[in-house]
């Protein structure tokens, strides 16, 4: 049996795949995944199927050791991957010898990696998914030092031949992030929706799998008082009573009682996964 031991597991090591959708009317959120597009790639470069479980890495300072063979691929984040000693190309598959030890450095460029596995992290499923959910604590504990992960069968798919040149890394500077009306827009001011789209927002320091929260201008209310619990759906974008918006991301509650004025589009969201504290973001219609 192939394993992976975690020697270190840096600033939060994960397991997720595409997550459990499907079960909010039991509460529970389909989590998996931040960046749901890294995933599929780091598994596509092992030969994996696109949901198949891995390991979500904040930041970097991961240590492994690798007890067996193994094909595995880092994306995400951009930054040193080291196998042995010896940079490994990001967004490539790469072979592991019995032994060797994989480290990931501090992320330049993103905040998450994505590390896949030929055969992908064999954990227990938890209502059909190997996601952590943070928020509801379901599913896989974060990872530990001197943890060990078992590694599934090797898929049917051999390893494929990618150009390196498909990469795309995360993005530097301003990330500007498409959106859709929230189900609650009437409840701002013209100047909020104004604001909203025309001037640069920042990912404060309090974001993570749960929700990002930015800052910029406060976004007036037309509307005062409270507003009864409803759905939410991945990309909402609640206003506190300060007028700062927050992002709900794949471990968000499943009801909230904050208005939303705007929801970002799903093709925008692997783009907020890989926000950095204090980086810019702006806004414009999807």
């Amino acid at each position: 049996m192939t394993r992976l031991h975690v020697e270190h597991p840096g600033a939060s090591a994960l397991v997720e795949d595409l997550g459990r959708p499907g079960l909010a009317h039991l509460g529970v959120a389909a989590s998996g995944a931040l960046d749901r597009g890294a995933l599929a790639l780091a598994n596509r470069l092992v030969g994996n199927p696109d949901g198949a479980a891995a390991l979500e890495l904040l930041v970097g300072g991961f240590r492994a050791r690798f007890e067996g063979e193994a094909w595995f691929a880092v994306t995400g984040a951009w930054g040193p991957v080291m196998l042995d000693g010896r940079p490994v190309p990001p967004y490539t598959a790469a072979r592991a010898h019995d032994g060797a030890v994989l480290e990931l450095g501090t992320a330049a460029r993103g905040i998450r990696y994505l590390l896949a596995v030929r055969g992908g992290l064999d954990v227990p499923a938890v209502l059909g998914s190997r996601s952590r959910d943070t928020l509801a604590a379901l599913g896989p504990e974060p990872m530990v030092a001197g943890q060990a992960l078992e590694i599934g069968a090797e898929p049917a798919a051999s390893v494929p031949v990618v150009d390196q040149d498909v990469a795309f890394p995360p993005a530097q500077g301003s990330v500007t992030l498409a959106v859709l009306p929230g189900p609650r827009a009437d409840w701002f001011t013209d100047a909020a929706g104004t604001a909203l789209f025309e001037r640069p927002w920042r990912l404060s320091e309090h974001a993570d799998r749960i929700g990002a929260r930015l800052v910029g201008p406060p976004l007036g209310r037309r509307r005062t008082g409270e507003l009864a619990s409803e759905a939410t759906v991945p990309g909402s974008m609640q206003v506190a009573g300060d007028g700062q918006p927050t992002i709900l991301l794949a471990d968000r509650p499943v009801t909230g009682g904050y208005p939303v004025i705007a929801i970002v589009a799903p093709g925008s969201l692997d783009a907020v996964a890989q926000l950095r504290p204090g980086q810019e973001v702006r806004f414009r219609h999807a």
